[in-house]
C-alpha cells in the first residue's frame, strides 16, 4: 500500500500495520482531527482508489497527511498483542539499533518518543540496560516523528517481556588525571579560580591604561 511504502521504505524503525487493523474505524477514533484530508489519506494508506481527482498539490498535501496519519495508527497498533510480537522480532535483531553507551557493550535498544502529539521530537532510542535515550545513528531516522511510535510503547514493551529487561548497568565512567579521581567540586573551584585570574588580568589592564592617561 502507498502509505506503507512511503514511510516503512525509509525506516527499519517501522513496521507494516495489519490493513485489517486500519479498516477498523473504531481503532482510528479520534485521529480525524490531526490531518485535514483524513478520508484521502485512509484511502491512499490502504492503497485505495481516491473518489476524486486531485490537483498535483492537493496530493502532494494528502501525501503528507497519509505518513502522519499512518505514523499515528503505527503508535497504536504497537501496543496490541500482535504489535508488540511484530516489534519482538525485530528487537531480537536488534534493528532498532543499540545503544551507543559503551558500558551498555551494544545493547539492543527500542524507540520511544518524547511526546505523543506529532511534530513535536523526532524518534529516540530507549537503552533498557542504562534506562536513558540517545539519538538514532542513522540519519534517514533523524526525521521520523517520535508521536510515530509515543511515549508508552517502550515501557510496555519491557513490561510485555519481561526477561527482555537487563539489570541496570552498575558501571560509571570514572574522569581521573594521573590515575586520581577528579573530585566533583574540582570543576566548579576551577571554575572560580579562572574568573578570579581574569579578574585580576582585567582590573591589571584598566589600571594600566588609566596611568597612560594621566601621563598625558
Amino acid at each position: 500500500a502507498h502509505g506503507f511504502e512511503c514511510l516503512t521504505d525509509k525506516c527499519t524503525l517501522l513496521y507494516i500495520c495489519d490493513e485489517n487493523y486500519i479498516e477498523d474505524g473504531f481503532n482510528l477514533t479520534g485521529l480525524s482531527s490531526h490531518v485535514p484530508y483524513f478520508k484521502y489519506a485512509v484511502d491512499m494508506i490502504l492503497d485505495t482508489e481516491l473518489a476524486d481527482r486531485l490537483s498535483e498539490d492537493l496530493l502532494e498535501m494528502v501525501e503528507s497527511d497519509a505518513e502522519i496519519l499512518y505514523g499515528l495508527i503505527h503508535a497504536r497498533y504497537i501496543l496490541t498483542n500482535r504489535g508488540l510480537h511484530a516489534m519482538l522480532d525485530k528487537y531480537r535483531k536488534a534493528q532498532f539499533g543499540r545503544c551507543s553507551r559503551v558500558y551498555c557493550s551494544g545493547q539492543p535498544c527500542v524507540p520511544v518518543g518524547l511526546s505523543d502529539s506529532s511534530n513535536k521530537e523526532a524518534v529516540k532510542l530507549y537503552c533498557p540496560r542504562c534506562e536513558d535515550i540517545y539519538t538514532p545513528k542513522l540519519s534517514r531516522h533523524e526525521n521520523i516523528d517520535g508521536a510515530f511510535f509515543g511515549t508508552t510503547f517502550a515501557h510496555l514493551f519491557f513490561l510485555t517481556f519481561p526477561e527482555l529487561k537487563v539489570d541496570q548497568t552498575q558501571h560509571q565512567y570514572i574522569p581521573r588525571i594521573f590515575g586520581f579521581k577528579v573530585n566533583e567540586d574540582a570543576y566548579k573551584e576551577s571554575l572560580i579560580a579562572r574568573r578570579n585570574l581574569q579578574k585580576i588580568e582585567r582590573e591589571r589592564k584598566s589600571n594600566k591604561w588609566s596611568v597612560l592617561r594621566a601621563r598625558k
